[in-house]
């Protein structure tokens, strides 16, 4: 059974077929890695995900189609807060713009939206006159369950007065 698409992803094959673009059987494999992935995914992990699906698939491949993708606005670049060295992480790109939520403890990624966040998108672009289009916030710190398991940790540590 194939993954469905997420609703809030765009559809990056349906989007290139569009354009014009060319779409191989590698290209088509990754594509629909990043278009079906859970997590966000770095180049390594799209090449073994798309060699999955298509065992001839190689490295430029997946370097040249992240850099089309990009080109065209269909996939989001991440830093990440230099999660695992200094990896740079992809997704479809969203129609509604989130935060990421960068666990140092687990090195899970968190995607967060909030109607605050889209108030103060209306104030900037209201207060200063600016058209936004393209927002990437991240924040780092612990998950609910690596900061559980700190607090846990740290009240073992603690000495009991008696």
């Amino acid at each position: 059974m194939t993954p469905r698409p997420r609703p809030d992803r765009r559809a990056l094959l349906d989007e290139l077929t569009s354009r014009g673009v060319r779409i191989t059987a590698q290209r088509r494999a990754l594509i629909a890695v990043i278009q079906d992935a859970n997590r966000h995914l770095d180049a390594a992990s799209l090449l073994q995900l798309a060699r999955g699906r298509v065992p001839g698939t190689n490295r430029a491949t997946v370097y040249r189609t992240i850099e089309l993708l990009k080109r065209f606005g269909l996939i989001d670049e991440l830093d990440l807060m230099h999660l695992d060295g200094e990896k740079h992480y992809y997704e479809a790109s969203a129609r509604r713009d989130h935060f990421h939520l960068a666990c140092f403890g687990c090195g899970r990624i968190e995607e967060f939206t909030s109607p605050a966040f889209e108030q103060v998108k209306a104030d900037i672009s209201s207060q200063a006159g600016f058209e936004i289009r393209v927002i990437r916030l991240e924040a780092g710190g612990l998950c609910s369950m690596c900061a559980g398991s700190a607090e846990t940790s740290r009240r073992r540590e603690t000495p009991k007065k008696d």
